[in-house]
């Protein structure tokens, strides 16, 4: 088996970069910038759902049960659209789509990735409290004990797409070991193995280091502990699991526990992957 370059160029390129940081203190106080959240006409589930009421689907609902007004007038059609202008009441008071928003945080060890926790463990969401005013969401998970690299937003429709196996986002991870791995059981993950829950392929995978304990993953699989559960399979330890890029974002200028703000040109990119 041949592996390319991909993965260990990658994590040569993150490991040069922050070696030059020059913002230890990441950026996130940065003024958010302002992404338009709606189109017009706009369906008015969809509006809704943007301006942090419920999902679109429990929008429908409330649409059916007669509590939505446009203009003043009782809408119980669903498909109704929205037009730029119009003003729509929930329970008597008017609602406006929120802005999108996206912050990228780069995820210390013992947090959470829930929006709370009833045993009142440390979660993502305080990490970045006062990011935004709009309510976002983490795109995916991380476990407790992964750090590195976790994307929020309330773009409902990219949230979705970044998170489907069909669109292969990519997603490189840098694992430590316990023990060095051995050239069998690294040919036997890139050709692909069969876990518990079915067959997963990895996209890319290489040894950084030359004790051979240290190994960069690509894989665009979403499944729970996916990297944790490949190398458990062959019974290593993973000691450290640190996300280095998702999609084409990195952790540059991204001290851990620090998040900031996507750039328009990031946001573009991200959605062109989908």
């Amino acid at each position: 088996m041949v592996f390319d370059n991909l993965v260990f160029d990658t994590f040569a390129g993150i490991i040069i970069t922050m070696r030059k940081r020059t913002n230890p203190k990441g950026r996130q106080n940065k003024p958010e910038p302002q992404h338009a959240a709606l189109s017009y006409p706009a369906r008015l589930n969809k509006f809704i759902s943007n301006a942090g009421i419920c999902s679109r689907r429990d929008a429908d609902l409330l649409i059916a049960e007669g509590k939505i007004k446009i203009n003043d007038k009782v809408v119980t059609e669903l498909g109704t659209k929205v037009e730029h202008g119009d003003e729509v009441k929930f329970n008597g008071k008017v609602i406006k789509p929120q802005s999108y928003a996206y912050i990228l945080l780069n995820k210390p060890k013992d947090y959470i990735t829930t929006m709370d926790d009833p045993e009142n463990r440390k979660t993502v969401m305080q990490l970045i409290k006062g990011a935004t005013e709009s309510r976002i969401y983490p795109v995916g998970r991380l476990d407790r004990n992964t750090t590195g690299l976790l994307l929020f937003t309330n773009d409902g429709d990219l949230s979705q797409k970044l998170t489907h196996p069909s669109y292969k986002i990519k997603k490189i991870y840098q694992v430590e070991l316990d023990k060095p791995i051995t050239a069998y059981h690294l040919e036997q993950i890139a050709n692909g193995i069969k876990l518990e829950d079915g067959e997963v392929t990895v996209d890319d995978i290489a040894v950084l280091t030359p004790d051979k304990k240290s190994i960069g993953i690509q894989i665009h699989v979403g499944k729970n502990r996916i990297v944790r559960r490949i190398f458990e399979h062959f019974e290593y330890e993973v000691v450290k699991l640190d996300r280095t890029m998702y999609g084409q974002l990195t952790k540059k200028e991204l001290p851990k526990g620090k998040w900031r703000n996507l750039t328009e040109r990031e946001v573009v990119v991200l959605k062109n992957l989908t």
